[in-house]
């Protein structure tokens, strides 16, 4: 009985009674430390076979996310109705399912990033070094090209009809819409990937726990359901210039700036929110 009491006063009610759950952040108690940024340059890391394992671990969920989603994609625009297929919520829940997976399975490799944008993200974060960063990045957009192409593979002549699952701003929408689109889709997706990773959350507000895979993967599935009939929902740079690659086609490279551009502002004002406003970082005093 006295072992199962000190679990529970190291657990639950570990906070006055009277706490809001979440405010554990605002105490003055220290349980807590503020790892040290990130080098701007760690040549040592290319050294490191741990360094080379984790781009690899990027090169194929970037890979794996990109086969099953192009290939869902291409499932539903076969079809003459969507009534047929598993429809736009199906390709949602497509995107959404495979960042949850591949997060899950390559958090504890790379970090899981599996996207540019969220790389971008948490490099302004100084959660990695730019040599990291640029090696993610590359990795990405390798293993997002070849997964398409696989997928091209499989029916070239249906890939090449049906825009190959690239991403181009819809009609009835302009340029400034689509790129309003991904600029908010991305702030929501890094947004979320920060704070479902904040460590200092997971020390806090021990008593409510959170898988970090879950809430990014359904925040991925929630811009895809508002964003789809907009852009197709880019919100990766890698997703958007692989599929145009194997595509290659001048409508899928006219708006290909779009991808790029909209999620890397969204992923900076995310990184600038948690870390300012949220976390509040730059107006704590140092030691």
């Amino acid at each position: 009985m006295q072992a199962k009491e000190e679990d529970v006063s190291l657990g639950a009610n570990k906070f006055p009674e009277r706490q809001a759950i979440g405010t554990a952040a605002q105490t003055e108690e220290k349980d807590y430390k503020e790892p040290p940024p990130a080098l701007l340059f760690e040549p040592g890391e290319l050294k490191s076979w741990s360094f080379y394992r984790a781009g690899i671990a990027e090169f194929m969920a970037t890979f794996l996310f990109l086969y099953i989603t192009i290939l869902t994609v291409m499932g539903v625009v076969r079809e003459d109705s969507k009534c047929k297929t598993v429809g736009i919520q199906g390709i949602a829940w497509a995107f959404g399912g495979m960042i949850f997976a591949l997060v899950y399975c390559t958090a504890g490799i790379s970090g899981g990033h599996i996207n540019p944008a969220v790389t971008f993200g948490l490099f302004l974060a100084r959660k990695l070094s730019l040599t990291r960063a640029l090696f993610y990045m590359v990795m990405q957009c390798l293993g997002a090209t070849c997964g398409a192409g696989v997928v091209k593979g499989f029916k070239k002549s249906l890939y090449m009809a049906k825009n190959g699952g690239t991403n181009f701003v819809n009609p009835g929408y302009t340029k400034g819409d689509g790129l309003g689109a991904e600029i908010v889709g991305t702030f929501v997706l890094v947004y979320t990937v920060f704070s479902a990773t904040d460590a200092k959350r997971s020390a806090r507000d021990s008593h409510v726990p959170i898988l970090a895979p879950l809430p990014i993967g359904f925040a991925v599935f929630l811009v895809h359901l508002a964003t789809i009939p907009i852009t197709g929902t880019g919100i990766n740079p890698a997703r958007s210039l692989g599929a145009a690659i194997i595509y290659n086609r001048d409508h899928a490279w006219d708006d290909q700036w779009i991808f790029w551009v909209g999620p890397f502002i969204g992923a900076a004002l995310a990184a600038i929110y948690h870390q300012v406003v949220i976390r509040a970082i730059p107006f704590k005093s140092r030691p």
